[in-house]
């Protein structure tokens, strides 16, 4: 057993397009290049940028829910990438998700107990005559009355409902869940409530956390660690106080400045973020943002630029800011 759970190097996942009667292939959709970090046991790691950074998709393909183009992931030292059906079964028990819409990912013909007595005795966790203390049990730890078992998803609340989610989750006892923005759908009061009971439940439980996010008051709260991806490659990693207060690639300077504060004659430390991503399909040589970047030199647009480490444990992929030694 070692102290890091899950060690992804080199993470690559291409979506082909094709076209034609034939269906020749006449293109990729670069959904993700070249991520690679590790996470600890017990500890968080965000994965956070815009809508369309890849974020989902390198968490989707870690757990294998889509077959990753390349790269290794090794899971407690096991190779994700070279398992089987029978081992990918004996994974799904240790690495769950909770997915982002809570609604949608419950199974509307199922009451709560027999969703969560499903996972249980499928994996045969429990005798089947434990099921109904064990689904109590789940529900308890997730904040839910224990009578919730025998009703169904649209009797719950936005905030219920992702608490069930969660409930399903551990109903395996897992080491690792990858939470794929599981409040950004829920109302702001009830957001701080999931946090608090996803930070309770790691400390009780000794969880392992992939956190996907955008929003970066979200991600500073739960974080050990955070990686900036923009157009499927990670620009900046580091420990989650450093890289909120000495930014150094500019995207990550932009993503802090679209953080709103509620004050009004707050100046902003850094600027807006201009334009809109390029297309996964064709994106920019050199540094992908070198387009929208205002620090952008004649070198950006030529070479792609190496995570470099700036400062303990902080690094950045900038030709600019955190250029190679």
């Amino acid at each position: 057993m070692t102290d890091t759970l899950l060690d992804v190097s080199g993470l690559v996942k291409h979506f082909p397009i094709k076209e034609g009667v034939l269906g020749r292939t006449a293109g990729a959709v670069r959904a993700v290049e070249d991520v690679s970090f590790a996470i600890p046991r017990g500890q968080t790691l965000s994965l956070v940028g815009e809508s369309g950074s890849g974020k989902t998709t390198a968490a989707r393909s870690i757990l294998r829910l889509i077959e990753p183009t390349g790269g290794t992931i090794l899971f407690d030292g096991l190779d994700v990438t070279a398992m089987n059906t029978a081992d990918l079964r004996r994974l799904r028990r240790r690495a769950q998700i909770i997915f982002q819409d809570p609604y949608g990912s419950l199974n509307p013909r199922m009451t709560v107990f027999n969703m969560l007595a499903e996972a249980i005795r499928v994996h045969k966790l429990r005798p089947r005559q434990e099921c109904r203390a064990r689904v109590e049990e789940l529900l308890r730890l997730v904040g839910l009355p224990p009578e919730a078992a025998d009703r169904y998803p649209h009797e719950f609340s936005g905030g219920q409902r992702q608490r069930i989610g969660i409930a399903r989750a551990l109903a395996v006892e897992p080491d690792l869940i990858v939470a794929d923005e599981p409040v950004s759908a829920l109302d702001v009061s009830v957001q701080a409530q999931i946090l608090n009971l996803l930070e309770e439940l790691q400390q009780q439980l000794g969880l392992t956390y992939l956190f996907i996010g955008h929003d970066l008051r979200v991600v500073r709260h739960i974080s050990d660690t955070v990686a900036v991806m923009y157009l499927g490659r990670i620009v900046e990693m580091g420990p989650a106080e450093s890289v909120f207060n000495q930014p150094v690639h500019p995207y990550t300077k932009g993503l802090l400045a679209a953080v709103p504060v509620p004050d009004p004659t707050h100046r902003r430390k850094h600027a807006l973020l201009a334009g809109d991503a390029p297309s996964p399909i064709a994106p920019p040589p050199g540094c992908a943002f070198h387009p929208r970047c205002p620090d952008a030199e004649g070198r950006c647009a030529q070479a792609v630029p190496s995570l470099v480490e700036r400062s303990a444990a902080h690094c950045a992929a900038c030709h600019v800011h955190a250029p190679s030694p």
